[in-house]
């Protein structure tokens, strides 16, 4: 399956927003949910943080994977943003079907 989830966090919910808002109106992904209130700890340059931050998933293919990567890069205010993906290894037929065609072209408003 060429589907994918991508998880990627950020500092404040109107950054969330602007992310996902630009990701499907490109058509770099069909859908994207914004999870608000996560708790992340982490090390980071040798000190140990416990922060607040937004989990943004995205629903997306393996041929947008960089673009998704590239358009989360600039408008992240991370210096290093979390941008893992996932597999889906099942789903049903005609979600997985209406993720490949929202990300078919770019722009895409179906």
């Amino acid at each position: 399956m060429e589907e994918i989830l991508i998880l990627s966090t950020t500092d404040t919910a109107e950054l969330a927003q602007r992310i996902a808002r630009e990701l499907v109106e490109s058509g770099e992904a069909a859908c994207v949910n914004i999870v608000p209130a996560v708790r992340s700890i982490y090390r980071w340059e040798g000190r140990l943080c416990d922060e607040a931050e937004v989990l943004l998933v995205v629903k997306t293919t393996q041929s947008r994977f960089e673009s998704v990567c590239s358009t989360i890069r600039r408008l992240h205010t991370y210096q290093l943003p979390e941008i893992i993906a996932l597999p889906i290894i099942l789903g049903d037929v005609d979600y997985l079907q209406w993720i490949r065609n929202q990300t078919l072209v770019a722009g895409s408003t179906r």
